[in-house]
């Protein structure tokens, strides 16, 4: 079986950041799932317009067949703020995906997109993101990290966990 992880949280978790790092400490593919919104979106949001369910559908589709067309274990970067986001993303593969959702508070994820410079998510569609926000279900694979903490502990328990359900 090959391994399946979804990088989940609002904007300024550092979804980016850990898949890229997670991606090289465990040796897998990485995919960063803003790169797949289509350019309306990406307009959208950067006009501090938020995302409609219907404008997230085919961009939630193309995430999961980006997972489902990889031959080696991939993580991909996706807010998948909600279930049914996430039963989009799992209706593209055969195989169970895993996700890793990256989650703070909100002043500290407030602080963090305040300080990005040249991303088209804007610090305003925060409020929107956490009203989405689902936490994941018992029934749902994955983990919850807690991106407070020190860089390095989160790879550590991210590492942790895909190492785990890779056996």
């Amino acid at each position: 079986m090959i391994g399946r992880y979804v990088l989940m949280g609002v904007s300024g978790c550092g979804k980016s950041s850990v898949g890229l790092q997670l991606s090289r400490v465990c040796g897998i593919d990485f995919i960063d799932g803003d790169d797949l919104h289509p350019q309306a979106n990406i307009t959208k949001m950067a006009q501090g317009e938020p995302l409609t369910d219907a404008d997230r559908a085919p961009w939630l589709a193309d995430v999961g067949r980006a997972l489902g067309r990889s031959t080696s274990p991939t993580i991909i970067g996706c807010s998948a703020l909600k279930r049914a986001y996430r039963d989009i993303i799992r209706s593209h593969l055969p195989e169970p995906v895993h996700f890793l959702h990256l989650h703070a508070g909100q002043e500290v994820l407030e602080a963090r997109v305040a300080a990005r410079v040249g991303h088209f998510m804007p610090p305003s569609l925060l409020d929107s993101q956490f009203a989405a926000l689902e936490r994941l279900g018992r029934d749902e694979l994955g983990r919850e990290i807690d991106i407070s903490r020190p860089f390095n502990e989160v790879i550590a328990q991210s590492e942790a966990y895909v190492k785990e359900t890779m056996k």
